[in-house]
Protein backbone atom coordinates (compact mmCIF):
# COMPACT_ATOMS: atom_id res chain seq x y z
CA UNK A 1 0.00 0.00 0.00
CA UNK A 2 2.78 2.32 0.89
CA UNK A 3 4.71 1.86 -2.21
CA UNK A 4 0.89 2.51 -4.27
CA UNK A 5 0.89 5.77 -2.38
CA UNK A 6 4.35 6.73 -3.30
CA UNK A 7 3.61 5.84 -6.95
CA UNK A 8 0.48 7.90 -7.35
CA UNK A 9 2.02 10.80 -5.58
CA UNK A 10 4.54 10.46 -8.26
CA UNK A 11 2.47 10.50 -11.14
CA UNK A 12 0.66 13.76 -10.46
CA UNK A 13 1.71 16.98 -9.02
CA UNK A 14 0.37 17.44 -5.93
CA UNK A 15 -1.87 20.59 -4.82
CA UNK A 16 -0.40 22.34 -1.90
CA UNK A 17 -1.20 25.78 -0.52
CA UNK A 18 1.56 27.44 -1.14
CA UNK A 19 2.64 30.74 -2.79
CA UNK A 20 5.53 31.63 -5.59
CA UNK A 21 9.15 31.46 -3.54
CA UNK A 22 12.39 33.21 -4.00
CA UNK A 23 15.87 33.39 -4.67
CA UNK A 24 17.62 33.34 -1.97
CA UNK A 25 19.47 36.96 -1.78
CA UNK A 26 22.64 34.65 -1.07
CA UNK A 27 22.33 31.92 -3.54
CA UNK A 28 25.46 30.65 -4.83
CA UNK A 29 26.75 32.61 -8.26
CA UNK A 30 27.96 30.56 -10.99
CA UNK A 31 31.57 30.30 -11.70
CA UNK A 32 33.64 29.90 -15.00
CA UNK A 33 36.05 27.75 -13.42
CA UNK A 34 37.49 26.19 -9.85
CA UNK A 35 38.73 29.28 -7.55
CA UNK A 36 42.33 29.12 -6.74
CA UNK A 37 43.19 27.02 -3.65
CA UNK A 38 45.37 30.55 -2.30
CA UNK A 39 42.62 32.68 -0.33
CA UNK A 40 43.25 36.10 -0.07
CA UNK A 41 44.95 38.41 2.65
CA UNK A 42 42.70 40.98 3.15
CA UNK A 43 39.56 39.00 4.81
CA UNK A 44 38.95 39.70 8.62
CA UNK A 45 39.43 37.15 11.38
CA UNK A 46 36.14 36.05 13.75
CA UNK A 47 38.65 35.25 16.75
CA UNK A 48 36.52 32.76 18.91
CA UNK A 49 33.00 30.59 18.23
CA UNK A 50 31.76 29.77 14.73
CA UNK A 51 30.75 31.46 11.89
CA UNK A 52 27.13 30.18 10.48
CA UNK A 53 25.87 32.75 8.04
CA UNK A 54 26.89 34.65 5.12
CA UNK A 55 25.10 37.09 2.94
CA UNK A 56 26.34 39.66 -0.05
CA UNK A 57 24.11 43.15 0.09
CA UNK A 58 25.13 45.28 -2.20
CA UNK A 59 29.25 45.53 -1.25
CA UNK A 60 29.22 44.31 2.09
CA UNK A 61 29.15 40.71 3.38
CA UNK A 62 27.21 40.16 6.34
CA UNK A 63 28.53 37.36 8.73
CA UNK A 64 26.52 35.43 11.72
CA UNK A 65 27.23 33.24 13.83
CA UNK A 66 28.40 32.60 17.61
CA UNK A 67 31.52 35.02 18.23
CA UNK A 68 32.33 37.76 20.43
CA UNK A 69 35.34 38.97 18.78
CA UNK A 70 36.72 40.19 15.29
CA UNK A 71 39.90 41.25 14.11
CA UNK A 72 41.00 43.36 10.27
CA UNK A 73 43.08 41.20 8.03
CA UNK A 74 46.77 41.99 9.72
CA UNK A 75 45.29 41.51 13.27
CA UNK A 76 46.20 45.24 14.59
CA UNK A 77 42.89 46.22 15.73
CA UNK A 78 39.77 43.79 17.26
CA UNK A 79 36.55 45.16 17.70
CA UNK A 80 33.65 43.54 19.56
CA UNK A 81 31.45 42.00 17.37
CA UNK A 82 28.53 39.92 18.99
CA UNK A 83 26.87 37.07 16.36
CA UNK A 84 27.15 39.53 13.68
CA UNK A 85 29.41 42.12 11.72
CA UNK A 86 29.96 43.16 8.31
CA UNK A 87 32.88 43.98 5.84
CA UNK A 88 33.65 45.55 3.07
CA UNK A 89 33.51 43.04 -0.45
CA UNK A 90 36.44 44.36 -1.87
CA UNK A 91 39.03 45.18 0.27
CA UNK A 92 37.70 43.52 4.13
CA UNK A 93 37.14 46.98 6.15
CA UNK A 94 35.48 46.14 8.86
CA UNK A 95 31.92 48.22 8.79
CA UNK A 96 30.67 49.70 12.04
CA UNK A 97 27.35 47.89 11.77
CA UNK A 98 26.82 46.18 14.81
CA UNK A 99 23.39 45.30 16.34
CA UNK A 100 23.09 43.60 19.82
CA UNK A 101 21.67 40.31 18.80
CA UNK A 102 21.92 38.19 22.26
CA UNK A 103 21.99 34.58 20.69
CA UNK A 104 23.07 32.72 17.79
CA UNK A 105 22.07 34.38 13.81
CA UNK A 106 22.11 30.52 11.57
CA UNK A 107 20.67 32.42 8.56
CA UNK A 108 21.33 35.52 6.44
CA UNK A 109 19.58 36.97 3.97
CA UNK A 110 19.37 40.27 1.74
CA UNK A 111 17.13 42.77 1.76
CA UNK A 112 15.72 46.22 0.04
CA UNK A 113 17.68 49.30 1.40
CA UNK A 114 20.50 48.13 2.68
CA UNK A 115 19.16 45.63 5.23
CA UNK A 116 19.80 42.29 6.26
CA UNK A 117 17.43 40.15 7.21
CA UNK A 118 18.74 37.60 10.59
CA UNK A 119 17.42 34.23 11.56
CA UNK A 120 18.74 32.20 14.70
CA UNK A 121 18.42 31.07 18.16
CA UNK A 122 17.94 34.96 19.35
CA UNK A 123 15.24 36.32 21.85
CA UNK A 124 16.14 40.15 21.58
CA UNK A 125 17.71 42.84 18.76
CA UNK A 126 18.70 45.51 20.22
CA UNK A 127 17.01 45.67 23.28
CA UNK A 128 14.02 45.05 22.10
CA UNK A 129 11.72 41.29 22.20
CA UNK A 130 12.30 40.11 18.65
CA UNK A 131 12.67 36.01 18.91
CA UNK A 132 14.61 34.36 16.30
CA UNK A 133 13.69 36.89 13.22
CA UNK A 134 14.38 40.36 12.41
CA UNK A 135 15.45 43.23 9.91
CA UNK A 136 18.29 45.39 10.32
CA UNK A 137 19.53 48.15 8.57
CA UNK A 138 23.40 48.01 7.31
CA UNK A 139 23.19 52.10 7.65
CA UNK A 140 23.16 52.36 11.67
CA UNK A 141 22.40 48.91 13.29
CA UNK A 142 18.87 49.57 14.17
CA UNK A 143 15.53 47.47 13.97
CA UNK A 144 14.03 48.17 10.62
CA UNK A 145 10.17 49.03 11.00
CA UNK A 146 7.38 48.24 10.43
CA UNK A 147 8.61 44.56 9.96
CA UNK A 148 7.82 42.90 13.46
CA UNK A 149 7.18 39.41 12.58
CA UNK A 150 6.77 37.15 16.08
CA UNK A 151 7.99 33.52 16.28
CA UNK A 152 5.97 31.41 18.62
CA UNK A 153 8.97 29.37 19.95
CA UNK A 154 12.22 27.73 18.27
CA UNK A 155 14.32 29.06 16.08
CA UNK A 156 15.07 30.10 12.14
CA UNK A 157 17.72 27.92 10.19
CA UNK A 158 17.36 29.29 6.81
CA UNK A 159 16.18 32.35 5.17
CA UNK A 160 15.44 33.73 1.45
CA UNK A 161 14.19 37.29 0.08
CA UNK A 162 12.43 37.37 -3.45
CA UNK A 163 10.45 40.63 -4.49
CA UNK A 164 8.42 41.40 -1.41
CA UNK A 165 8.81 38.24 0.56
CA UNK A 166 10.70 36.68 2.81
CA UNK A 167 10.57 33.03 3.49
CA UNK A 168 12.03 31.13 6.59
CA UNK A 169 12.91 28.14 8.05
CA UNK A 170 13.81 26.39 10.97
CA UNK A 171 11.65 24.90 14.09
CA UNK A 172 8.85 27.14 14.65
CA UNK A 173 5.35 25.99 14.64
CA UNK A 174 3.48 30.07 14.16
CA UNK A 175 4.44 33.21 13.26
CA UNK A 176 2.39 36.38 14.37
CA UNK A 177 -0.09 33.33 15.62
CA UNK A 178 -0.50 31.69 11.98
CA UNK A 179 -0.06 28.40 12.57
CA UNK A 180 3.00 26.97 10.10
CA UNK A 181 4.86 24.24 11.30
CA UNK A 182 8.86 24.57 9.81
CA UNK A 183 8.61 27.40 6.93
CA UNK A 184 6.73 30.10 6.20
CA UNK A 185 6.38 32.87 4.00
CA UNK A 186 5.50 36.87 4.88
CA UNK A 187 5.67 39.98 3.85
CA UNK A 188 8.88 41.18 3.19
CA UNK A 189 8.07 44.99 4.94
CA UNK A 190 5.66 43.89 7.30
CA UNK A 191 6.43 40.31 8.55
CA UNK A 192 2.77 39.50 8.21
CA UNK A 193 2.35 35.42 7.31
CA UNK A 194 1.01 35.04 3.67
CA UNK A 195 -2.02 32.88 4.68
CA UNK A 196 -1.81 30.89 1.51
CA UNK A 197 1.64 29.80 1.77
CA UNK A 198 1.45 26.07 3.80
CA UNK A 199 4.01 23.55 3.06
CA UNK A 200 2.04 21.16 5.61
CA UNK A 201 5.22 19.66 6.89
CA UNK A 202 4.46 16.72 9.71
CA UNK A 203 6.57 14.16 10.72
CA UNK A 204 4.25 11.57 12.95
CA UNK A 205 6.79 9.77 15.58
CA UNK A 206 9.16 12.48 15.53
CA UNK A 207 10.00 14.51 18.66
CA UNK A 208 9.82 17.84 16.54
CA UNK A 209 9.62 18.39 12.80
CA UNK A 210 12.11 21.38 11.78
CA UNK A 211 13.45 22.69 7.88
CA UNK A 212 17.21 22.40 8.55
CA UNK A 213 18.19 24.39 5.28
CA UNK A 214 16.41 24.92 2.01
CA UNK A 215 17.10 26.49 -1.44
CA UNK A 216 15.33 28.16 -3.90
CA UNK A 217 15.87 27.88 -7.48
CA UNK A 218 17.71 31.02 -9.65
CA UNK A 219 15.25 30.89 -11.86
CA UNK A 220 12.83 31.47 -9.02
CA UNK A 221 10.75 28.23 -10.19
CA UNK A 222 11.30 25.74 -7.76
CA UNK A 223 12.07 25.55 -3.66
CA UNK A 224 13.61 22.33 -2.29
CA UNK A 225 14.19 22.15 1.73
CA UNK A 226 15.29 19.21 4.06
CA UNK A 227 15.00 18.44 7.92
CA UNK A 228 13.19 16.58 10.21
CA UNK A 229 9.97 15.63 8.88
CA UNK A 230 8.09 12.84 6.70
CA UNK A 231 5.49 14.02 5.27
CA UNK A 232 4.25 17.04 3.02
CA UNK A 233 0.16 17.62 2.56
CA UNK A 234 -0.01 14.03 3.92
CA UNK A 235 1.86 12.40 1.21
CA UNK A 236 5.79 10.90 1.87
CA UNK A 237 8.79 13.17 1.70
CA UNK A 238 11.28 11.83 4.21
CA UNK A 239 13.98 14.52 5.14
CA UNK A 240 13.67 16.12 1.77
CA UNK A 241 10.74 17.48 -0.55
CA UNK A 242 10.84 19.99 -3.47
CA UNK A 243 8.00 22.20 -4.48
CA UNK A 244 7.01 23.64 -7.83
CA UNK A 245 6.74 27.64 -6.86
CA UNK A 246 6.74 29.43 -10.12
CA UNK A 247 3.21 29.97 -10.70
CA UNK A 248 0.44 31.60 -8.60
CA UNK A 249 0.15 28.92 -6.48
CA UNK A 250 2.66 25.95 -5.20
CA UNK A 251 2.52 22.73 -5.54
CA UNK A 252 4.21 20.31 -3.68
CA UNK A 253 6.45 18.20 -6.87
CA UNK A 254 6.05 14.81 -8.47
CA UNK A 255 9.95 14.61 -7.53
CA UNK A 256 10.54 12.45 -4.50
CA UNK A 257 12.89 9.98 -3.47
CA UNK A 258 13.07 7.30 -1.04
CA UNK A 259 17.12 7.73 -0.24
CA UNK A 260 16.84 8.51 2.86
CA UNK A 261 14.61 6.50 4.40
CA UNK A 262 16.95 4.02 5.85
CA UNK A 263 18.17 5.72 9.22
CA UNK A 264 22.14 6.39 10.32
CA UNK A 265 23.04 6.05 14.14
CA UNK A 266 20.32 6.23 16.74
CA UNK A 267 19.56 10.10 17.33
CA UNK A 268 19.50 12.13 14.01
CA UNK A 269 15.72 12.64 13.25
CA UNK A 270 17.23 14.21 9.81
CA UNK A 271 20.82 13.62 8.63
CA UNK A 272 20.42 15.90 5.95
CA UNK A 273 22.20 19.70 6.76
CA UNK A 274 22.38 21.71 3.44
CA UNK A 275 21.19 21.12 0.00
CA UNK A 276 21.56 23.84 -3.28
CA UNK A 277 20.36 24.06 -6.53
CA UNK A 278 22.76 23.74 -9.40
CA UNK A 279 22.63 27.09 -11.36
CA UNK A 280 20.45 26.00 -14.08
CA UNK A 281 18.43 23.84 -11.38
CA UNK A 282 18.04 20.86 -13.13
CA UNK A 283 19.78 19.27 -10.09
CA UNK A 284 20.52 19.76 -6.55
CA UNK A 285 23.38 18.47 -4.56
CA UNK A 286 22.74 17.39 -0.73
CA UNK A 287 25.37 17.36 2.15
CA UNK A 288 24.52 15.50 5.23
CA UNK A 289 25.97 13.94 8.13
CA UNK A 290 24.41 10.77 10.55
CA UNK A 291 27.56 8.59 11.36
CA UNK A 292 27.93 6.07 8.51
CA UNK A 293 27.29 2.24 9.14
CA UNK A 294 26.99 0.86 5.57
CA UNK A 295 28.11 1.88 2.04
CA UNK A 296 24.60 1.48 1.21
CA UNK A 297 22.99 4.14 3.05
CA UNK A 298 23.50 8.05 2.22
CA UNK A 299 25.07 9.07 5.90
CA UNK A 300 28.45 10.92 5.75
CA UNK A 301 27.48 11.66 2.17
CA UNK A 302 26.87 14.47 -0.29
CA UNK A 303 24.82 13.28 -3.16
CA UNK A 304 23.49 14.64 -6.47
CA UNK A 305 19.71 14.02 -7.61
CA UNK A 306 18.08 15.32 -10.83
CA UNK A 307 15.50 17.74 -10.25
CA UNK A 308 12.55 16.40 -12.84
CA UNK A 309 9.81 14.47 -12.09
CA UNK A 310 8.91 11.12 -10.44
CA UNK A 311 11.13 8.83 -8.07
CA UNK A 312 14.76 9.47 -7.93
CA UNK A 313 17.82 7.96 -7.09
CA UNK A 314 21.39 9.85 -6.59
CA UNK A 315 22.64 10.07 -9.54
CA UNK A 316 25.70 10.03 -7.70
CA UNK A 317 27.28 10.01 -3.97
CA UNK A 318 30.34 11.04 -2.83
CA UNK A 319 31.04 9.22 0.53
CA UNK A 320 33.30 10.29 3.35
CA UNK A 321 33.93 7.43 5.16
CA UNK A 322 32.18 8.36 8.28
CA UNK A 323 33.24 11.79 8.51
CA UNK A 324 29.90 14.26 8.39
CA UNK A 325 29.68 17.16 5.74
CA UNK A 326 27.73 20.41 7.12
CA UNK A 327 28.01 22.55 3.82
CA UNK A 328 27.99 22.59 -0.13
CA UNK A 329 28.12 25.12 -2.92
CA UNK A 330 27.29 24.43 -6.61
CA UNK A 331 28.62 26.73 -8.90
CA UNK A 332 28.84 25.01 -12.52
CA UNK A 333 32.04 24.32 -12.35
CA UNK A 334 32.60 22.64 -8.91
CA UNK A 335 30.56 21.15 -6.25
CA UNK A 336 32.53 22.58 -2.99
CA UNK A 337 31.76 20.64 0.17
CA UNK A 338 33.01 21.36 3.60
CA UNK A 339 32.70 19.43 7.09
CA UNK A 340 34.84 17.23 9.25
CA UNK A 341 36.03 15.16 6.68
CA UNK A 342 39.68 13.67 6.23
CA UNK A 343 38.81 11.85 2.86
CA UNK A 344 36.81 12.37 -0.23
CA UNK A 345 36.39 9.25 -2.34
CA UNK A 346 36.06 6.88 0.61
CA UNK A 347 33.11 4.50 0.15
CA UNK A 348 34.95 1.58 2.06
CA UNK A 349 36.79 3.50 4.78
CA UNK A 350 35.98 3.97 8.53
CA UNK A 351 36.54 5.96 11.60
CA UNK A 352 38.17 3.21 13.20
CA UNK A 353 40.42 1.31 10.25
CA UNK A 354 40.81 4.34 8.30
CA UNK A 355 41.00 5.57 4.51
CA UNK A 356 39.52 2.64 2.14
CA UNK A 357 40.70 2.13 -1.58
CA UNK A 358 41.09 4.93 -3.50
CA UNK A 359 40.09 7.34 -0.78
CA UNK A 360 42.04 10.87 -1.42
CA UNK A 361 42.78 13.31 1.89
CA UNK A 362 40.51 16.28 1.84
CA UNK A 363 40.62 17.85 5.22
CA UNK A 364 38.11 19.81 5.87
CA UNK A 365 37.21 21.16 2.48
CA UNK A 366 37.05 20.28 -0.89
CA UNK A 367 35.26 19.91 -4.30
CA UNK A 368 34.28 17.56 -6.53
CA UNK A 369 33.07 17.05 -10.47
CA UNK A 370 29.47 18.55 -11.13
CA UNK A 371 28.99 15.47 -13.43
CA UNK A 372 30.65 12.18 -11.47
CA UNK A 373 30.75 13.37 -8.01
CA UNK A 374 34.63 12.16 -7.92
CA UNK A 375 36.39 14.22 -6.13
CA UNK A 376 38.74 17.04 -8.25
CA UNK A 377 42.25 18.24 -7.33
CA UNK A 378 41.02 21.45 -5.61
CA UNK A 379 42.50 20.40 -2.26
CA UNK A 380 43.54 24.09 0.01
CA UNK A 381 42.69 21.72 3.13
CA UNK A 382 41.67 23.86 6.42
CA UNK A 383 42.05 22.53 10.00
CA UNK A 384 38.84 20.44 10.21
CA UNK A 385 37.44 21.20 13.70
CA UNK A 386 33.69 20.42 13.78
CA UNK A 387 33.35 21.91 10.56
CA UNK A 388 32.50 24.38 7.65
CA UNK A 389 29.53 25.75 8.27
CA UNK A 390 28.91 28.75 5.49
CA UNK A 391 29.66 28.78 1.71
CA UNK A 392 28.83 32.07 -0.12
CA UNK A 393 29.95 31.99 -4.11
CA UNK A 394 30.20 35.44 -5.44
CA UNK A 395 31.42 37.14 -8.46
CA UNK A 396 34.64 37.80 -6.75
CA UNK A 397 34.88 34.08 -5.65
CA UNK A 398 34.15 31.82 -2.50
CA UNK A 399 33.36 32.83 1.08
CA UNK A 400 34.18 29.91 3.64
CA UNK A 401 32.69 30.40 7.14
CA UNK A 402 33.35 27.72 9.94
CA UNK A 403 34.91 27.38 13.71
CA UNK A 404 38.83 27.15 13.07
CA UNK A 405 41.81 29.39 12.05
CA UNK A 406 43.75 27.60 9.25
CA UNK A 407 42.44 27.90 5.51
CA UNK A 408 44.87 27.05 2.61
CA UNK A 409 47.73 26.68 5.21
CA UNK A 410 47.26 30.31 5.99
CA UNK A 411 45.93 31.95 9.18
CA UNK A 412 42.35 32.99 8.86
CA UNK A 413 40.01 33.20 11.36
CA UNK A 414 36.72 31.34 10.94
CA UNK A 415 36.60 32.89 7.49
CA UNK A 416 37.92 33.12 4.34
CA UNK A 417 37.86 33.44 0.29
CA UNK A 418 39.35 31.63 -2.37
CA UNK A 419 39.17 33.62 -5.47
CA UNK A 420 38.29 32.97 -9.24
CA UNK A 421 41.82 32.27 -10.81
Amino acid sequence: MRRRLLAAAAAVAVAVPVMAAAIPASADRAHPAVVSTNPVDWTPHVLDGTVWALALVGDTVVVGGAFTRVADAKRRVTVARKNIFAFGLYDGEIRTFAPQVDGAIYSLAAGDDYTVYLGGGFKSVNGANQRGLARVSLRDSGRVAPFNAKLNWGDVRALATRGGHLYAGGTFTAINGVNRVALARMNATTGAVDQGFDARLSGPGLKRVRVEHFDVSPDGRKLIAVGAFLKSGGYDRTQIALFDVGGPSAMLSSWYTTAYEPPCMQGFDTYLRQVKFSPDASYAVVAATGRASSAQKLCDSAARFETSGGRRNPTWVQRTGGDSLYAVAVTGAAVYLGGHQRYFDNPYGTDSNGPGPGAVSRPGIGAVSTNTGKALPWNPTRSRGVGVRAFLATAQGLFVGSDTDQLGREYHGRLGMFPLS
